[in-house]
């Protein structure tokens, strides 16, 4: 257990060292405009993610003095989204109601980042978020996916040990939200 419990905490440590801070930075800067210009934040993340961005919400709306907003905050209305129309559709629809506007930020959480097999309401959302001029900001792993191509900012969490991409993924939204929440209260 211990030969676990250090191989884990070395690959933390590698991570964090190799984390681009130009990208966070360029995030930092891209909220600090969204909150000049009275924008908001919406959250998108399924799975874990999903509960990181309903985290992430409270401390940009606490800490950071942002409205923000995670799509999948109201279980029921995405549950009945899901059942009534399509998983696919379910984020999309569901930010629709907010009537996005250019100065509002879509900010993506996601292990993978969507692709044309997986998370295919992120995919849909980023997809709609740029029709309507919102700028896109996303903490991912792997190659990024969908996301890292058509984020105006991303973070892109560098993979370490292929067993565990999930955990690191996961864990390094929360530092790196964390990063750039108070940044952008600097």
């Amino acid at each position: 257990m211990k030969d676990y419990v250090t191989s884990y905490m070395e690959e933390t440590s590698e991570i964090a060292r190799s984390l681009d801070a130009g990208s966070i930075e360029k995030i930092i800067k891209l909220l600090r405009e969204t909150k000049a210009n009275n924008g908001r934040i919406f959250f998108a993340g399924v799975g874990g993610s999903a509960a990181n961005a309903s985290h992430a919400v409270n401390d940009f709306r606490k800490i950071g003095k942002i409205e923000s907003h995670s799509l999948t905050e109201n279980v029921a209305e995405l549950t009945a989204r899901i059942n009534d129309d399509s998983w696919e559709s379910s984020l999309v629809e569901t930010l629709k109601v907010f009537q996005p506007k250019p100065h509002d930020v879509l900010f993506v959480l996601s292990v993978g980042g969507g692709s044309s097999k997986t998370s295919q309401n992120l995919v849909k959302v980023m997809d709609y978020a740029q029709t309507r001029g919102l700028k896109i900001c996303s903490i991912v792993s792997r190659d990024g996916g969908h996301a890292k191509n058509i984020s105006d900012a991303c973070v892109l969490v560098p993979v370490v040990d292929d067993s565990r991409i999930t955990p690191h993924a996961e864990g390094f939204q929360a530092v790196i939200w964390h990063c750039i929440v108070n940044g952008v209260c600097k």
